[in-house]
């Protein structure tokens, strides 16, 4: 009994061993941010809202988009059980509206989707020139991300060094980092703001941030195609009042696809599609 027990007991610590050798050579711990790779592989297919849809069905640029989100070579241990398809972040002015409608944009209303909000979209969009993920020279297949709060629990952390060591660098809202460098490092990738949010004093302006609209009214998109066209911009509409000039160039700004906070508020977090006027 005590061989079969000690028999066990070796079973279990060498299974264990080999797991956890796979999961670290698996690149476990990093969640991976999609990049072009060398070598790009696209799925034949891909699911949204329960119906199948061809790739073949899909607008040129949206296809070649969703091809250079292929897979890292580390492939994350725990990717495969979290079932999702993978969503380009940003919308591009020529085909918008029709990959909305794939991804069930269109059946949403602001902030969800671009449901009778179509023509302030295509006005804001007209504003971008280009809705690039990376430089086309980046060809590294897989990053490591961080995100980093605009709040004051990073104060004293000397966490700055830590912060810029990763890849990819997202920070929220207007969350600063002059001044701060030490407790939140000086590089930044991805800023995602909305009007009340974006940094309006030239001294935070950093030529190697890209700032991520994220759209929660039309007036948000009113105002991106209104300031970016050196028009008077109204401040009626937002709850505080918003940038008045534009600090980065208009190829340094993305308007992030309200399908991925749909997806997060609505299918995730189970947020109602309609609220009271007072919410």
């Amino acid at each position: 009994m005590k061989r079969i027990l000690l028999f066990f007991i070796l079973a279990a610590a060498v299974m264990y061993g080999i797991l956890h050798g796979n999961l670290w050579r698996n690149n476990f711990y990093w969640i991976s941010f999609y990049g072009q790779t060398s070598s790009v592989r696209a799925s034949p297919s891909y699911v949204t809202s329960g119906v199948t849809i061809s790739y073949d069905e899909l607008p040129p640029t949206a296809v070649e988009r969703r091809n250079t989100l292929d897979t890292c070579l580390l492939k994350p241990a725990f990717e495969s059980l979290l079932g999702d398809d993978k969503i380009y972040p940003f919308l591009c002015a020529n085909d918008f509206i029709r990959v909305a409608e794939f991804q069930g944009s269109n059946k949403f209303e602001l902030p969800y989707g671009i449901k009778r909000a179509e023509q302030f979209f295509r006005l804001a969009l007209s504003r971008l020139q280009n809705c690039g993920l990376y430089s086309e020279e980046d060809s590294i297949a897989c990053r490591r991300c961080v995100v980093v709060g605009n709040g004051g629990v990073l104060r004293n952390k000397t966490l700055g060094e830590k912060i810029d060591s990763y890849d990819v660098i997202i920070r929220m809202n207007n969350g600063p980092v002059i001044g701060y460098e030490e407790d939140v490092g000086r590089r930044t990738t991805f800023r995602l703001s909305y009007p009340e949010s974006i940094f309006s004093d030239p001294i935070h302006y950093d030529p190697n941030t890209t700032v991520v609209l994220i759209v929660f009214k039309p007036r948000d998109l009113k105002w991106l195609w209104e300031i970016l066209g050196g028009q008077k911009v109204s401040a009626k509409g937002f709850w505080k009042k918003p940038a008045l000039n534009m600090i980065y160039k208009s190829s340094q700004i993305r308007i992030l696809d309200p399908s991925i906070t749909r997806k997060t508020a609505y299918e995730w977090l189970h947020f109602p599609t309609r609220f009271p006027k007072k919410e």
